[in-house]
């Protein structure tokens, strides 16, 4: 996976609360199984219309908005379990998703792809949203290894929290694989000295029954 270190970039804001997983990647999108393909359907059902036609009030079609960001009311992700839908968001080009909360399973999903969920506080939130609506090419600054994320112009700033062994390998671009092969000589060594401890009781057991 790509780190992700330390990301400044403008935003898309998304001022809708409880964003679902089929709102986010609908149903009858789901027969593949691979990530390909995801992006292009991602919010479907709002970005078109039943013709097909591009929905020009809806922030995805709108060209002032860009970024890597997706900026998100309350309750991002709740709904199905499904990981498309966070396959979806990253496949479109979002690195982080920003909410004043996540449901459980999405972060998750989020996190074991490579997507960081940050989670704000309604008001550092609503701040985000402001500073956007003001200023379309406002930049959000996420610093992982600070667990910190601030608005560039006025340098508003807010913590988050984070799984300690998600941010290690968010920050290595490592998925779970990766990480346990980056530990291979690690666990060579337990093994070794693990092995030499139990040979020892072995060989005096021996010696006291002769």
């Amino acid at each position: 996976m790509e780190k992700f270190i330390k990301l400044t970039d403008t935003v898309v804001p998304l001022d809708a609360e409880n964003v679902d997983t089929d709102q986010i990647i609908p149903a009858r999108f789901l027969k593949a199984t691979d990530k390909e393909g995801f992006g292009e359907n991602l919010f479907r059902d709002w970005r078109f219309n039943k013709a097909g036609e591009p929905n020009e009030d809806f922030v995805l079609n709108q060209d002032k908005y860009s970024g890597s960001i997706l900026l998100a009311g309350n309750n991002f992700g709740c709904g199905s379990s499904r990981e498309h839908a966070a396959w979806a968001i990253k496949a479109y080009g979002f690195k982080a998703v920003v909410s004043s909360y996540f449901a459980d399973i999405f972060k998750g999903n989020a996190l074991n792809n490579g997507l960081l969920p940050v989670q704000v506080s309604p008001d550092f939130l609503h701040k985000l949203f402001t500073a956007v609506e003001k200023d379309a090419e406002e930049k959000v600054v996420i610093d992982l290894e600070e667990q910190k994320i601030s608005i560039q112009s006025s340098g508003d700033s807010e913590s988050f929290d984070i799984d300690p062994y998600k941010k290690t390998c968010l920050i290595n671009g490592y998925d779970d694989i990766d990480f346990l092969t980056s530990k291979l000589e690690v666990i060579k060594k337990f093994e070794k000295k693990r092995s030499g401890n139990q040979a020892e009781p072995q060989q005096t057991l021996q010696t006291e029954n002769i």
